[in-house]
C-alpha cells in the first residue's frame, strides 16, 4: 500500500493542522470543508504557522511555497475524496456526524483507499461499521496544535487489518511524528487518563479545595506538567472535554468518568475556554495574558 495522496475532511484547527504536516512532508492534499470561509481561514493559518516555523529555522519560504502549492480545497466531500489514497476525517467530535461522514466517504472514495479518523474518544468499530471495508478503518489522533506535537496515537478497530496498521505508522513516521498504537476502548490511552485528571481539577475547584491558580501551580511546578489542568481544559475546549467524559462514562457505565457539575454548567452556559473568550481564565483577543475569571474569585 501507498500513499501519494491525502484527503483531509474539515479545516478547523485540527483539520488544517492535519494538511500542514502531510504538505509539508510532499503530500498532495486536498482540504475539505463544506464551509468555503473555514477553508478560507485555513490555509490563512497554515500559513501563519508556516511563518513561525520560518521564524524558528524550522522551514524555508521555499518549503512553505511548494507546500501550501501542494494544498487544494473543496467544498465537496465527494469531488474531494476521490482520488485519495488516504482520508482522514477532522469534524468535531460529534458521534452522529463522523458516521455520516465516513458513510459518504466510503461511498465516494476508491475501495482501496484507507479511511481514518482524527476522533479523540468515538469507537473506530462503530464508526467502521458504517462502512463496507471496516478492515480499512483506523484511528490516527493527532495532537493540538498538530505541527508541533510529536505523538500520533493510532487506535486499532476491532476489524482493522494489521497491513492498514502497519501503513499508519510508517506514515505517521514519515510525517516526523511518534506512533503509539493503541486499541479501541473508550478514551484509548491519551483521554482515558487525562479527562479523568482534568475533571478531578475541576472537582477541585468546585468542592472549594483550591482556586484556579493554585490547582495549576501545583501540577505545573508540582508534577513538571507544561501547562495547568485547568487551562488545559479552556485550551482544548471545555465542550469537547465534557463529551469524551460522557464518552467515558457511557462506555464503561462507571460514575468515576461523569463530568463535574461544574462543567457541566459551564458547557451549558456556553463558557467553553479559549474558544469562547471565557472558561476558567478569560482570554482577550491578541493578548496572550490569561485573567482568572472572577466568577471563580473568593
Amino acid at each position: 500500500m501507498s500513499v501519494q495522496q491525502v484527503a483531509v475532511i474539515g479545516a478547523g484547527t485540527m483539520g488544517n493542522g492535519i494538511a500542514h504536516v502531510f504538505a509539508q512532508s510532499g503530500f498532495k492534499v486536498n482540504l475539505v470543508d463544506v464551509n468555503q470561509a473555514q477553508l478560507e481561514k485555513a490555509i490563512t493559518t497554515i500559513t501563519k504557522n508556516f511563518d513561525r516555523q520560518i521564524a524558528k529555522g524550522g522551514a524555508t519560504e521555499e518549503q512553505k511555497k511548494e507546500a501550501l502549492g501542494r494544498i487544494t480545497t473543496f467544498n465537496s466531500i465527494e469531488e474531494g475524496v476521490r482520488t485519495a489514497e488516504l482520508i482522514v476525517e477532522a469534524a468535531t467530535e460529534n458521534t452522529e456526524l463522523k458516521l455520516k461522514i465516513f458513510k459518504q466517504i466510503d461511498e465516494a472514495s476508491n475501495p482501496n483507499a484507507v479511511l481514518a479518523t482524527n476522533t479523540s474518544s468515538i469507537s473506530i468499530t462503530k464508526i467502521a461499521a458504517v462502512t463496507k471495508r471496516p478492515n480499512k478503518v483506523i484511528g490516527m489522533h493527532f495532537m493540538n496544535p498538530v505541527p508541533v506535537m510529536k505523538l500520533v496515537e493510532i487506535i486499532n478497530g476491532y476489524a482493522t487489518d494489521k497491513e492498514v496498521t502497519d501503513l499508519i505508522v510508517a506514515l505517521s513516521k514519515q510525517l516526523g511524528k511518534v506512533p503509539c498504537v493503541v486499541n479501541d476502548y473508550p478514551g484509548f490511552i491519551a483521554n482515558r487518563i487525562l479527562m479523568p485528571m482534568i475533571n478531578e481539577a475541576i472537582y477541585s475547584l468546585y468542592e472549594g479545595v483550591a482556586d484556579v491558580e493554585a490547582i495549576d501551580t501545583v501540577m505545573k511546578l508540582g508534577m513538571a506538567h507544561p501547562m495547568g489542568p485547568l487551562q488545559l481544559a479552556d485550551f482544548i475546549g471545555l465542550d469537547v472535554c465534557y463529551s469524551i467524559l460522557n464518552v467515558l462514562h457511557d462506555g464503561f457505565g462507571n460514575p468515576k468518568y461523569a463530568p463535574c457539575p461544574l462543567l457541566t454548567n459551564m458547557v451549558t452556559a456556553g463558557y467553553l475556554g479559549v474558544k469562547s473568550g471565557e472558561g476558567f481564565y478569560k482570554y482577550t483577543a491578541g493578548s496572550k495574558d490569561l485573567v482568572v475569571s472572577s466568577r471563580f474569585s473568593k
